[in-house]
């Protein structure tokens, strides 16, 4: 066997254990209650309190349950009381915790010395970064948005700012307890540059960068802290959409997402939306970007969005609220 050939066949083996341990590690994806397990008491241990924002609706509310289900008392925040003050007496009745309320609007700015005055003595153990602004639902380019220089502000404030300062107030705590879990939102758009999006996706790409060099630098010291990026889940911020097998409702989600926390650093939440991953990663990025994608694209959105259904315990929500996607 000469030299050259001998270089193919080695080289060939080594094409095929790559790729024999990316799928393996794919593989670990589709059933994550096997392969990270949690332990029933995990969260309890963790600490006594667990710290969601934009709780008030959608992904947010749903893990403020699921918290209150594993044990944990928790203290949702948000921009709208009298939502608040609902959702807490919801998750008291249905688990018996304590809920604690903290009405503010992460939109505006010097909102975290109040915060962290409220937060000071609480043992929490899980952080939940959830609130983000979405721009606008319908697809448009940069310049096209509406009140641009308000918005540029509202959304590095809400979807950038807030993830830093959360974690700034929160994370001490966790490292001098040597234990904790910080849960931080992104968005399956921030997968590959998305136009359209393009704030909003790169902010969401801020929260993942930020939440794996956090990771990284504390996971020696016993504590996760994990982005998640789902697709669709079905909130205000997605118009509502009907569930199906790719669109997930919060509860469902946020139910997938915790067997995911133990699988990596940034996870996509879920089955389906793990491969639609991985086929976003794969598909040419000339094919993504042309003109005749992205009109479609933008179509699409207007026609789901005029046909949208609007769950009727919401509509009184969307009077209270501004125009912005504010979960």
């Amino acid at each position: 066997m000469d030299l050259m050939e001998m270089f193919f066949i080695s080289l060939g083996a080594a094409v095929v254990v790559y790729y024999g341990v990316k799928l393996l590690l794919f593989s670990r994806m589709l059933y994550p209650k096997g392969w990270f397990p949690l332990p029933e008491s995990f969260f309890s241990y963790m600490g006594e309190w667990a710290v969601v924002t934009g709780a008030s609706e959608g992904i947010g509310r749903a893990y403020a349950f699921a918290l209150a289900e594993q044990g944990m008392n928790v203290v949702i925040m948000s921009r709208t009381k009298a939502t608040l003050d609902q959702v807490a007496k919801e998750i008291s009745d249905a688990t018996g915790q304590r809920v604690k309320v903290v009405v503010t609007d992460f939109t505006k700015e010097n909102v975290f010395s109040e915060i962290e005055d409220q937060l000071k003595d609480l043992n929490i153990g899980v952080l939940v970064n959830n609130v983000g602004m979405l721009p606008s639902i319908i697809p448009c380019k940069f310049l096209e948005s509406t009140e641009l220089d308000q918005t540029i502000i509202k959304v590095i404030n809400c979807n950038v700012k807030t993830t830093v300062k959360m974690c700034k107030i929160i994370l001490p705590g966790m490292e001098n307890r040597g234990k904790g879990v910080i849960v931080h939102i992104s968005s399956g758009v921030a997968s590959i540059p998305c136009p359209m999006y393009s704030l909003y996706s790169a902010s969401k790409v801020f929260v993942e960068r930020f939440s794996q060099g956090l990771q990284a630098e504390y996971k020696d010291k016993g504590i996760i802290i994990q982005a998640v990026a789902p697709f669709g889940v079905s909130t205000r911020m997605a118009g509502f959409q009907q569930t199906n097998i790719v669109t997930l409702s919060p509860e469902d989600f946020v139910k997938s997402s915790l067997h995911h926390l133990r699988a990596g650093d940034k996870t996509y939440g879920s089955v389906c939306h793990t491969v639609l991953g991985w086929l976003l990663q794969s598909i040419p990025r000339k094919i993504l970007y042309a003109d005749c994608m992205l009109n479609i694209s933008q179509d699409y959105v207007r026609k789901k969005q005029h046909r949208r259904y609007q769950p009727p315990h919401q509509v009184q929500l969307l009077k209270m609220e501004d125009t912005n996607n504010l979960e």
